[in-house]
């Protein structure tokens, strides 16, 4: 029996689906699946809310560690005064005495939002808690956008080609067609885009890399910024979307954006470098066209337009070598554009046109050239930055002192890598591979930019943050594609399995194919092969090869072992999704500690919350006069301003190098000339002596930096190795134990160690003994006043631009400065080379550093008579004796070497019962410390109190 089938239609074998109904429009195969996504979104959008909320809900609404309370406290002036006196607003309060400019010398975009907020919104919240939920709020926006961008980049539309297709016509010179590929009804592998949109929306939910600056309470700029960069990055993907000849419409939305980015923080530069190398990227692979022209041209054009708008940034994007290669990719593509143009009209061949361009890009390198002779000597071009060139040297350091002592700007290790991505990292590559074998104009971003994020994350761990939703996307579009796949297997019947398609009108009744119509195919003449297809020999073998995997894998069983797989696969992405999950929300109570309060145990091992250090600034809020100002390290000037409202030395801004290494110099030197210097310019000094990370654990980068600007302060040692602990117990080397931080913080703490009266007085100490506060005796007034007086500020025209000025009592010591001098300033001609290099070598080699700092240490000191006998026939119990039997009992031998060799009367000390080193290396049958000993002249017959000695030690004798 025979049939016929229509002409106008091709035959495919479909699968059904339990109730699946064609008459219905929508089916309840699709129901389900519609259920299912909204329910995930749902718990991914709950999901990035909740882990952000622990801090809040684990220690109320506090702001958390430095840099947000400055935030805060400029958010509370915007509020209160308005934007016009905020951009006006010198702050007299910090940076004593010279103060600070502020609204004019930050990105302000934060304060805005929360001001509006709380405005418009929340007009009953207090200010402090919508600064609070700020970080949450923009976490979940964050985590929304960056799943769109996945969403965008896996869309039929721009998942059309592969990276070796874009080579291959780059090759024949012309541009890769975009054609979209075909999607079977149900899950395709080829282009996942709701499934990448919801697992990187629970990824970047949760993932620590992003909580690290987003979690409630983290009031910094990197809480608004990830969602402004991430917004950006999503316009200017859409703006390139294949097969939409508008979508270049959404560069406004990306000029918009990065606007805003530019508003909050200093990162745009990132921002900004992205899209143009994205943009430079584009050319080489043959992508440039009218729309990606107009899509770059109308985002860096506008988009610098409103950033020179924010006071901060001013001209630097047309000034900051940092941020002139985007405007160089600029001109380039009105280049490019011109030469596309002339090309067009006049119809000019491949090689014609190639001619062009190099005719045309010559002659403006030419005038390039010119301009750059004539603006560079002049010093218009800015320097980078030291953190910025920190992320282009070899070496691990940028040689500024003060740069390097901050602990985030350090290199990342494979560990931290695992520690805020976990999983992540094991799908990222895998997604990384797939966008490249499904690539577009947009799609192709993703690629340039987790390049560069790793890069710059590996040079710095702070950066890490980049590789949030970067990672997220990958590993989602991996997920998604693996996920997309392995449903696919286990959800088709076998009958699904798609015949290939056959022209019903070339089928005869019976079903053969008619022979006729193959007949008259032959007699059609072949089209001539381009000469690249005369290379596709070459590949014959890989051809066949690869159908005829593609013939097995539609038998029986290879339908059962890729289902075999696909279930392996669902179920080891099981086990990573809720190690992932369980691990993500652990940590987020670790990156939820706001620092301020510290969870301790008391005495009795119960837990306990340690708030001494907003204590601390309440009490000097309540106890000390208004205009008080408190000397303390620059870390917590912003705390001391926000919580105890008083005047500060120096805060986490740092910029003034020179004015951080005077306050270094003060701490840090010997205690009469630090308080001969401290009296000049403040009234306490406030000292942190927590024993965890406290002012003595920081206090050798602050004589680093003090040495960076007074060099006599560790002569000939610029990493100043002079100047810290010479052993584990924490025994201070001799600078140290003279400074004036040292004294203060270990007043009354340490046998025979106290500030002096007649200069400090110790006037608070909190609950638990973490914070300490001095008060300066000798205070000179007369240097009060002189800083105080406006006729010594130096105001400029408008009246609120007052910066102030040391007093003269301080210009002997401010006389003995060498300004120091940035690696990558060459505006300011010759640099400090013997420095740097000497400095470099003393980080690469730090144990050679040390002993020849020890070395010239002791060469400095003055030799003081010193009666060994005296010392021999001195019984008591002290430090040292304490710190000789800690070394002697745990064998640390190149540790006494070192401290013997400094101060040889030591090994002659005696404690109380009249035993010393000799009778516990004895003790201890250590052979080594014993010759050591013997070596310096400690005799080994004598007898202590009861008459022992060391040999009969050694014999069993107690």
């Amino acid at each position: 029996m025979s049939s016929t089938v229509p002409s106008s239609r091709k035959v495919r074998k479909h699968s059904k689906h339990l109730g699946d109904d064609d008459s219905s429009p929508w089916p309840l195969s699709t129901l389900i699946k519609a259920s299912v996504a909204l329910y995930v979104f749902y718990l991914g959008l709950s999901a990035a809310y909740k882990i952000r909320l622990v801090a809040i809900q684990e220690y109320g609404p506090v702001i958390h560690e430095f840099d947000p309370y400055f935030n805060f406290r400029a958010t509370e002036y915007l509020y209160w005064n308005g934007a016009e006196r905020f951009f006006k607003w010198f702050d007299h309060r910090s940076w004593y005495p010279l103060g600070r400019p502020v609204g004019t010398t930050i990105y302000p975009g934060m304060q805005f939002i929360a001001v509006w907020i709380k405005r418009y919104l929340l007009k009953t919240w207090s200010l402090n808690d919508v600064c609070c939920y700020v970080p949450a709020w923009f976490g979940v926006m964050s985590s929304l956008i960056t799943a769109l961008i996945a969403y965008e980049c896996t869309i039929p539309n721009n998942t059309s080609s592969s990276l070796v297709q874009f080579l291959v016509d780059i090759f024949n010179g012309k541009k890769t067609t975009t054609t979209s590929r075909s999607i079977n009804n149900n899950h395709q592998f080829s282009s996942p885009a709701l499934e990448a949109f919801l697992f990187t929306l629970c990824m970047m939910a949760i993932v620590p890399a992003h909580l690290m600056r987003s979690v409630g309470g983290g009031f910094d700029n990197e809480s608004v910024a990830v969602t402004a960069m991430v917004l950006t990055f999503y316009c200017w993907v859409r703006s390139l979307r294949s097969g939409d000849a508008w979508s270049w419409l959404w560069a406004f939305g990306t000029a918009a954006a990065y606007f805003y980015m530019v508003a909050a923080w200093g990162g745009y530069v990132f921002v900004l470098n992205m899209i143009g190398m994205h943009a430079g990227v584009l050319v080489l692979l043959g992508r440039f066209d009218t729309k990606v022209w107009a899509s770059y041209s109308i985002f860096y054009a506008l988009g610098t337009a409103l950033a020179i708008q924010i006071p901060v940034v001013g001209w630097t994007p047309l000034k900051s070598l940092e941020q002139l290669g985007p405007c160089a990719v600029f001109l380039g593509y009105q280049l490019l554009q011109v030469c596309e143009t002339i090309r067009k009209r006049q119809n000019l061949s491949r090689i014609e046109a190639m001619k062009l361009r190099v005719r045309v890009f010559g002659a403006a390198s030419v005038v390039a050239i010119l301009i750059l002779l004539t603006l560079v000597p002049k010093g218009y071009f800015g320097p980078m930055s030291a953190r910025v060139r920190g992320l282009f040297v070899k070496h691990t350091k940028t040689g500024n002192p003060l740069v390097d002592s901050v602990a985030e700007h350090q290199p990342a290790s494979r560990r931290a890598y695992f520690q805020y991505l976990h999983h992540v990292c094991s799908l990222a590559p895998i997604g990384y591979l797939l966008v490249m074998a499904n690539l577009s104009d947009a799609s192709s971003f993703l690629v340039v930019w987790a390049t560069a994020s790793y890069f710059f994350s590996h040079k710095m761990v702070r950066l890490i943050l980049l590789l949030a939703p970067i990672g997220s996307i990958l590993a989602g579009i991996g997920a998604a594609r693996i996920f997309a796949w392995s449903l696919q297997q286990l959800w088709e019947m076998e009958s699904s399995v798609e015949a290939p398609l056959v022209d019903a009108s070339s089928t005869s009744a019976n079903g053969e194919s008619d022979i006729r119509s193959s007949k008259d195919a032959k007699k059609k003449k072949t089209p001539k092969k381009p000469a690249f297809a005369a290379q596709e020999s070459s590949f014959e073998g890989l051809i066949i090869m690869r159908d005829t995997a593609r013939t097995m894998l539609k038998t029986k069983e290879g339908i059962f072992f890729k289902r075999t797989i696909a279930l392996l696969a669902l179920c080891l992405g099981w086990y990573l999704g809720t190690a992932f999950v369980t691990y993500s929300f652990r940590i987020a109570y670790d990156l939820s500690n706001p620092s301020i309060i510290v969870k301790a145990r008391d005495a009795e091992n119960r837990v306990i919350k340690v708030d001494d250090y907003r204590e601390a600034y309440w009490w000097l809020r309540d106890n000390t006069p208004d205009d008080a100002r408190i000397m303390a390290w620059w870390d917590y000037g912003y705390q001391i301003a926000a919580i105890g409202n008083r005047t500060t030395i120096a805060d986490g801004n740092t910029w003034n190098h020179e004015h951080i290494a005077l306050l270094g110099l003060t701490l840090t030197t010997d205690l009469d000339e630090g308080w001969e210097i401290a009296r000049h310019w403040a009234d306490y000094i406030l000292v942190w002596a927590s024993g965890r990370g406290d002012d003595m654990a920081k206090s050798p980068h602050l004589a680093r930096i003090a040495n960076s600007v007074y060099r006599e302060h560790c002569p000939d040692d610029p990493t100043c190795r002079r100047f810290g602990f010479i052993d584990r117990q924490g025994t201070p080397s001799p600078m140290m134990a003279r400074s004036l931080l040292y004294r203060l913080h270990s007043h009354g703490k340490r046998p025979g160690v106290s500030a002096p009266e007649d200069k400090f007085q110790e006037v608070y100490k909190s609950r638990h003994g973490w914070v300490r506060v001095y008060k300066i005796i000798g205070v000179s007034e007369e240097s009060r006043a002189w800083s105080a007086d406006i006729a010594n500020k130096k105001c400029d025209s408008g009246g609120w631009y007052c910066p102030g000025q040391y007093p003269p009592a301080m210009e002997k010591v401010l006389a003995r400065k060498k300004d120091f001098s940035q690696l990558e300033d060459f505006n300011r001609g010759k640099g400090d080379e013997e420095y740097t290099k000497k400095y470099f070598e003393d980080l690469n080699n730090p144990q050679r550093a040390q002993k020849n700092a020890r070395a010239n240490e002791k060469a400095s000191t003055p030799k003081a008579d010193i009666n060994v006998d005296e010392i021999y026939q001195r019984f008591e119990d002290t430090e040292d004796t304490t710190l000789m039997w800690k070394l002697i009992s745990s064998d640390s031998f190149d540790e006494l070497k070192t401290w013997l060799a400094e101060e040889p009367h030591k090994a002659f000390i005696r404690s109380k019962d009249g035993r010393g080193p000799m009778w516990w290396s004895f003790e201890q049958k250590n052979q080594r410390i014993t010759d050591l000993l013997m070596k310096a002249g400690v005799p080994h017959t004598d007898g202590d109190l009861r008459g022992m000695t060391p040999v009969d030690l050694l014999q069993g004798g107690k």
